[in-house]
């Protein structure tokens, strides 16, 4: 008989391409898998129907009940005055609090029995606990960002990460084994819970990549970020104004919600600099079609800032999406990044949001064609060689085996 695998997410199939990843390897690889997420999203529906259309796994939606908003509420309320008398406050009321579909999981979890509980996000947390607890199953943990730490300075940020912490303090301790989005995310978990984790970095199938390298003549450089959400901390400024200093003509398609406005304020800037009709928004594609959009430019842009912890210790999906694309990656000085960049050679230039000028001279650097080319070459080689979804699923499949590994008693192994 197969192990069977539940893997439990708060986000929609179409938003977090990371848990569709994970079912597939685990299905190809044996295992009987159930996803369970959430279908929140009307804007997402029509893509998560056809991934659940085409699935070969069991797909399980979970439709948003209509006391969460009054359930947040009132767990808020509840949780802020637990700590104002000094008192403990439960990891459920902690993760209610923060509008986590807690009550929705559980219930359908009740009807979902597995040997194998994966949580992906710290609101998956409760719910997949639980239902390892009542099951006797393992539980699993992926952390695609270092979630306690994700907290800004922005007002309410503290309460919301100690309510994250309660969560992760109740549960994680409990984790057979857990996977994290970069190697210095897991040394935070490790450091904060003494949890230790395989790293699975958040690259994608060779299938999405185009089937030849661009060849593209011409001066200039076109310039590429993309993220569900337009923000202004992820040091697109800083890009624009470098654009105003460079010699090099220089492009920028900015792809993303632009619900908060942010992308307004961002061609403002432009027109600040000398690069008014250089910067283009553009409207949110489908996760399936990232790489292949990405190959049309020359440059892709990773441009984290210091805004949290996390922000410093993250690899984003960004940097192995350009290259699986075979466009060379400009990053910024953080931790994490400055960690990969050696092992990505040519493929990636390292910058300071902070100097203007000292990024437009890497900008005028990279658009010689010479130099274009051979960034661009190494960057569709380490796509093909390295960073996909080919080669690192094997980290996620040692993990799982292992985890159950360790859970056959020394007498049933003998057995077999």
């Amino acid at each position: 008989m197969p192990r069977a695998v539940c893997i439990v997410s708060p986000g929609s199939l179409a938003s977090d391409p990371r848990v569709v990843k994970e079912a597939r390897a685990l299905h190809d690889a044996g295992y009987e898998v159930t996803t369970v997420t959430c279908d929140y999203s009307e804007a997402l529906r029509a893509e998560d129907d056809e991934i659940a259309a085409t699935a070969p796994w069991k797909v399980v939606r979970v439709r948003r009940a209509p006391e969460e908003g009054v359930s947040a509420r009132v767990a808020s309320t509840i949780a802020k005055a637990l700590e104002t008398a000094g008192m403990t406050v439960p990891a459920g009321v902690a993760a209610c609090s923060a509008r986590a579909p807690v009550g929705p999981l559980m219930r359908t979890l009740r009807g979902v029995r597995a040997e194998l509980y994966i949580a992906h996000y710290v609101a998956a947390l409760p719910a997949a606990a639980g239902a390892a607890r009542r099951h006797g199953a393992l539980l699993g943990f992926d952390a695609e960002d270092f979630h306690s730490g994700e907290g800004t300075k922005d007002p309410g940020e503290d309460f919301r990460m100690r309510m994250v912490e309660a969560v992760e303090g109740a549960f994680l301790p409990d984790c057979a084994y857990m996977t994290a989005a970069s190697p210095m995310i897991g040394a935070a978990y490790t450091q904060r819970y003494g949890l230790a984790s395989t790293t699975v970095l958040n690259v994608f199938p060779l299938a999405m990549a185009p089937e030849r390298p661009r060849q593209r003549q011409g001066q200039g450089l076109k310039a590429y970020w993309f993220s569900q959400t337009i923000g202004l901390d992820r040091g697109l400024q800083a890009f624009i104004q470098a654009m105003g200093h460079a010699r090099t003509p220089i492009t920028l398609d900015i792809r993303g919600s632009n619900r908060w406005g942010h992308g307004d304020a961002l061609l403002a800037v432009a027109g600040q600099v000398g690069a008014e009709g250089r910067v283009r928004l553009l409207p949110m594609a489908p996760p399936g079609e990232m790489v292949r959009l990405a190959a049309e430019y020359d440059i892709g842009l990773s441009l984290e800032t210091d805004v949290s912890e996390n922000r410093r210790i993250c690899l984003t999906n960004k940097i192995f999406t350009y290259l699986l694309a075979g466009i060379p990656v400009v990053m910024s000085r953080t931790p994490a990044q400055v960690k990969l960049a050696p092992d990505l050679g040519m493929a990636a230039r390292l910058c300071s949001l902070d100097d203007p000028a000292e990024l437009a001279s890497i900008l005028d650097s990279l658009a010689s064609p010479g130099a274009r080319a051979a960034a661009a070459a190494e960057a569709w080689r380490l796509g093909r060689e390295r960073y996909n979804w080919e080669k690192e699923q094997a980290e996620l499949l040692t993990a799982v085996a292992a985890a159950f590994d360790r859970s056959v008693p020394a007498a049933g192994k003998a057995g077999h």
